[in-house]
Order: C-alpha cells, then sequence, then structure tokens
C-alpha cells in the first residue's frame, strides 16, 4: 500500500532514535493525539560516524514498536535500513515504512543489495538524498528501487555536505530537490529542516521555505526531553514547540494558486522581459569583452589581469550592496555571478588567443 497518497502536507515526526520504551510510548501517546501526523520516525540502528556513540537498540526497539502497534492500531511506524538484515528485521516486525539513510544512498552496492531484498515487497520507502551535491546520485537510488517494483516512493531532502554550511548542519542547496522534483513529478518529495538546520530553532524556518517550495511534507524530529536525547539533541524538538510548528506553518494546497492566477501571469510575464533584457545585457557585454581580447592579443596582454578582476569584485559588490533587497541574497550570491561571468570572459579571451597563435 502506497502511504504517501494523503493530503498534503505529509508530517512524519519521532525521536531520532529510540533510545527506551519508556521514551518510545511517551512519543507515540504524544504523536498519536494529532490528525496530522501520518508516520512516526524513531531510528533502531544508528550508524555514527566515530566510534563509540550510542548506536541504536536494534532488535529490541522492534519489539517495542511491535507492541506499540497493538496498543496504537492507526499509528504507522518508519526507520532507517543499510543493510539486507535491516529490511528482513523490519519485515518480520510490522515496520510499515524505511529510509534509506544519506551514507547509503550514495553507495550502489549497497542500494543494490537493498533493492534485491525489498524485492517482492509492498514495503514503503523513502530515500534521503546523498552526503554529496549529486542529484544523479539520489535519482540512480530512486531508479533501482523503481526497477524492482516498489510503489510507495519518496525522495527526502536532508541538506548536503559542502565547503560553505550558511548557518545550517547540512547546506540546502535548495535547487537539487528541485531537480528530482522536476525529473520525477510523480515522486512525493519530503524535507527533513531537523538534518538540514541542526539545531531546533531554525526547523520553522526551513520547513515553510520547503512548503513554499512545493515539498510535499516534512519529516520532524521530535522527543519528550530533547536535551537529554543521545542521538542530535539539538536538532530535536520539544513536544511543545512540535506543536507550535504544525499551527504556524503554512501548508499550500494544489488549488491555492488557481486564486491568483492572473497576478501570477503578470508577474511572470514581467520575470520573461527582465529575462530577456539580462540575455540581451550579456551578449552585448561578450561583444565588449572580445573587443577587449583583441585588444590584449594585439599588444601581447595577457587576459587575465589580476588588479582589474579585484576593481570589478569590490566595486560590484558595493555597489549591489546599496540594492534595498540585496540582504534577502545568500552571502556568494552575487559573488557567484560575477565569477562566472569572468570565468566565462577569459574563456572567450583564451580561445581568442589561442586562434591567434596559429
Amino acid at each position: 500500500m502506497n502511504m504517501f497518497t494523503t493530503e498534503k502536507p505529509y508530517i512524519i515526526a519521532g525521536p531520532c532514535s529510540a533510545e527506551s520504551k519508556e521514551q518510545l510510548t511517551a512519543t507515540v501517546d504524544f504523536l498519536s493525539k494529532t490528525d496530522k501526523v501520518s508516520l512516526i520516525r524513531c531510528g533502531v540502528w544508528k550508524p555514527r560516524t566515530r566510534p563509540g556513540g550510542f548506536e541504536g537498540m536494534g532488535i529490541e526497539a522492534l519489539q517495542w514498536i511491535a507492541e506499540l502497534k497493538q496498543r496504537y492500531p492507526q499509528a504507522r511506524f518508519a526507520t532507517e535500513v543499510a543493510k539486507p538484515e535491516h529490511v528482513e528485521q523490519c519485515l518480520e516486525y510490522g515496520i510499515d515504512t524505511v529510509w534509506i539513510g544519506a551514507r547509503t544512498t550514495g553507495n550502489p552496492f549497497s542500494m543494490k543489495e537493498l533493492c534485491e531484498c525489498l524485492k517482492g515487497t509492498d514495503m514503503n520507502v523513502m530515500v534521503k538524498n546523498p552526503l554529496t551535491p549529486d542529484a544523479k546520485l539520489w535519482i540512480g537510488a530512486i531508479e533501482r528501487l523503481m526497477g524492482v517494483g516498489i510503489k510507495g516512493l519518496a525522495a527526502i531532502h536532508r541538506g548536503f555536505c559542502t565547503h560553505n554550511y550558511y548557518g545550517y548542519r547540512n547546506s540546502p542547496l535548495w535547487d537539487i530537490p528541485m531537480q528530482i522534483k522536476q525529473s520525477m513529478p510523480d515522486i512525493v518529495l519530503l524535507c527533513d529542516p531537523s538534518h538540514i538546520g541542526g539545531h531546533c530553532s531554525l526547523v520553522k524556518n526551513i520547513s515553510q521555505i520547503a512548503l513554499d517550495l512545493g515539498f510535499d511534507g516534512l519529516m520532524v524530529e521530535v522527543h519528550p526531553s530533547p536535551q537529554s536525547a543521545l542521538t542530535d539533541s539539538e536538532q530535536q524538538l520539544s513536544f511543545a514547540d512540535f506543536a507550535t510548528l504544525l499551527s504556524d506553518i503554512i501548508p499550500h494546497s494544489a488549488g491555492s494558486a488557481s486564486a491568483v492566477d492572473g497576478e501570477l501571469k503578470m508577474l511572470r510575464e514581467k520575470i520573461d522581459e527582465m529575462d530577456n533584457e539580462l540575455i540581451s545585457i550579456i551578449s552585448q557585454r561578450l561583444d565588449i569583452v572580445q573587443q577587449i581580447g583583441e585588444l590584449k592579443m594585439k599588444n601581447n596582454l595577457p587576459a587575465y589581469q589580476p588588479e582589474r578582476w579585484k576593481e570589478v569584485l569590490e566595486t560590484r559588490i558595493a555597489n549591489a550592496k546599496t540594492r534595498h533587497n540585496f540582504s534577502l541574497l545568500s552571502p556568494d550570491f552575487f559573488k557567484n555571478i560575477l565569477e562566472l561571468i569572468h570565468d566565462e570572459s577569459l574563456r572567450l579571451q583564451r580561445e581568442m588567443m589561442k586562434k591567434g597563435d596559429k
């Protein structure tokens, strides 16, 4: 049964780890009292970056879940799997959904083994993005699951390990999950704001961004006592904070856009005009770049002029900062645009010089 066909937003919540029977029972009891939570998450096996930390309760936690499923017959549970034996044990104990973690998604050998084990089952599967910002790896993992007949599929965006985190635990790089949505429009796309933010104070804002971008739902970490959690204590929400999150986030329905279609059409037409102007301006700029390249070639000057580039970068960024909406941009956005244009300008000039040398 495909569990991801319910009304949006699809909410998954629960502790990072199933630490004790009492902790898990308290969480399930709380979450079962809201009709907004469709699936309860809890880690049974916890892959740790370094040895010595809490690595989950394994089979014992699966036994707790089986007991809770009897006590709360409407509750549905999900946990992470990394090996075929994990899948087999989840099937044995009636786990409704499994997710494949970031470390496993990026390993095609592990994905192949998991797919072979999942083949022929009606298990629902969620696939977290790989650690590296590689949309192809993510898509490939989903395609492998499709290839063995898994029907209930969802992709979970949990952020990426990059050199620049923009204040988050994992960089969101929102364009990558948007590529997944574009490439696989029928795949349910969920956001894990807990792992992206790394701190409970960031969860609400990230959740709203995801819903504004058209994500189908959220996967949020919730704990009865976050400060004493054995894993990811800083990013888990208390019961009270989770209730506030549910009341504060603004979901978007498919029909909400139709009410403003006329206004959206007008604004998008303005964007289209501006994009055409941008293309025209860049084209004119490249014409001048070619003229500069010819001058440099005639006078035996190198294509790269570091002092000039430093001046361009400093003056353009200073100018941009005077604009009222510059503060809305990520710190490196404008610098990245300038560097792209500069790199392309140098490439064109180098090509001219190569031809001139022949």
